[in-house]
């Protein structure tokens, strides 16, 4: 018997399914929407004497190190399924290039968004790009099925500590994993059940999304662009730069205090008033990711744990900001408590067109983390200097999302909030998106600033800030 509270390593059977945060980019794949889940990071790495040779070691010793980078998803008779490469016929996609800084950006985006086959490729691809003795750029790109936000941390870590050991003709001195992304798999179906057994974990999960947004409007009527044939690229994405200062950051967390919820809740009840004035609709599903890491022994691993949770919000229920927030509150709770429902899994259980979204309209707050560098051997690593860089690829995979980070000063003090707005191309003209964030800032700017009345006289603002005086005697509904 194996522990049900801690993963553990145990013998895999002949048929590896995916855990269940693999399930929406796998169907994705099949869908021909592959590259729309590509994680790419580009990292500009200077130094004395850059070894190309030590980095590209570095890569192979990282891929046999996270099973998830080595692993294919082919379909099998017994539905999708994980398939580790073995380390012995490993063909990693790595390439040396000389390129100019004029040639550099043009040549990350082609990287970037190219496509995986999930049923024969590895999900990983490099390319070291050399601009010269002492300058190179590292492009890494690994499909969204085999990692996760958090993994890029432990994942970049130790790819420096793999490098600075190659250079020095040793191996790396990483920590041992305490078991592989397979053996969570199996442990996490343990713990879920099955979806034939009425009792099981599983099925209690999916009967609460059912019921939970039954008879909700889809999709949400957002003020898009109409088009005469469908787009070449529906996915193709912008972002608008957000930022919060200091003032606003304390103003949230007041409100959150006084409402025992969180700061990320603040803000998620901030985004759905201004995706409902947007839609024109008082019954509006938002969404975020989890990180599905509930064991402390997952921190270290590279894989997908994360997955997106929806958040009914019923506007026309909550007559001020107070009985808002403790709804949104409410809500994410209880979407807290049932993580694991694949989105495809959900939308076959909906009485809606499968073809619809789940959700258009997404917030994500992370908060700022420390410089994954520092840990690394720091004496040995004084002379690298490694720099991201964007990628140039922006993929807006849904309608209206969000990504946000709260910044803290090493007091802890409240430092700001920043991040960015990303909308699809194809749904919005650049005017349209920058007046949905604008939006949300005055109603953000108005939380902060003590506003608690009633959620008909939060105006429908610009960015400009608003004094509460004048947020109790605006004229204009958005409900």
């Amino acid at each position: 018997m194996f522990d049900p509270g801690v993963p553990v390593p145990r013998p895999r059977p002949a048929h590896v399914p995916l855990a269940p945060a693999q399930e929406r980019m796998w169907h994705a794949a099949r869908l021909g929407r592959s590259a729309d889940w590509n994680v790419a990071r580009a990292m500009r790495l200077r130094g004395t004497g850059i070894d190309v040779a030590a980095l590209r070691s570095a890569l192979e010793l990282l891929v046999l190190r996270h099973e998830p980078l080595r692993t294919r998803y082919p379909m099998t008779a017994a539905g999708p399924a994980q398939v580790v490469a073995d380390p012995a016929a490993l063909d990693l996609d790595v390439a040396e290039r000389a390129v100019t800084e004029a040639e550099l950006a043009a040549t990350i985006a082609d990287l970037a968004g190219r496509a995986f086959d999930l049923t024969r490729d590895l999900p990983v691809r490099a390319r070291v790009l050399v601009l010269g003795p002492d300058e190179v750029v590292l492009v890494l790109v690994v499909h969204h099925i085999s990692v996760d936000g958090r993994s890029m941390g432990p994942l970049i870590r130790d790819l420096v500590t793999a490098y600075l050991a190659c250079r020095a003709g040793t191996a790396p001195a990483w920590a041992p994993l305490p078991f592989s992304y397979i053996d969570y798999t199996l442990w996490k179906h343990d713990r879920l059940g099955d979806f034939t057994d009425e009792w099981s974990r599983a099925t209690h999960q999916l009967r609460y999304w059912a019921n939970a947004l039954a008879g909700r409007p889809a999709p949400l009527r957002l003020p898009a662009r109409e088009h005469l044939s469908p787009p070449a690229d529906p996915a193709a994405g912008a972002l608008i730069a957000l930022s919060f200062d200091a003032r606003t950051h304390v103003g949230l967390l007041r409100l959150a205090q006084d409402g025992r919820a969180s700061l990320f809740m603040v803000l998620q009840a901030a985004f759905a008033v201004t995706v409902g004035a947007f839609a024109g609709s008082a019954d509006v599903t938002v969404a975020t990711a989890v990180s599905g890491r509930e064991h402390r022994l997952l921190d270290e691993l590279v894989g997908n744990f994360s997955d997106d949770v929806l958040m009914r919000v019923r506007l026309d229920r909550a007559a001020d900001v107070e009985e808002l927030l403790e709804q949104v509150r409410r809500v994410a709770l209880a979407a807290y408590a049932h993580p694991d429902t694949p989105n495809p899994r959900l939308e076959r259980c909906l009485l809606q067109d499968a073809a619809l979204p789940l959700f258009q309209a997404t917030l994500i707050l992370q908060r700022a983390a420390t410089p994954a560098v520092a840990s690394a051997e720091p004496a040995a690593a004084q002379a690298l200097s490694i720099t991201e860089i964007p990628t140039g690829v922006v993929r807006a995979k849904h309608d209206l999302e969000f990504g946000l980070t709260d910044h803290y000063d090493p007091l802890g003090a409240p430092a700001g909030i920043d991040g960015s707005f990303c909308y699809p191309l194809a749904r919005f003209d650049e005017e349209t998106a920058a007046r949905f964030v604008d939006r949300f800032r005055g109603v953000v700017a108005l939380l902060a600033d003590g506003y608690r009345g009633p959620l008909t006289a939060l105006p429908a603002t610009t960015g400009r800030r608003r004094s509460v005086g004048t947020a109790r005697r605006a004229a204009r509904i958005l409900l």
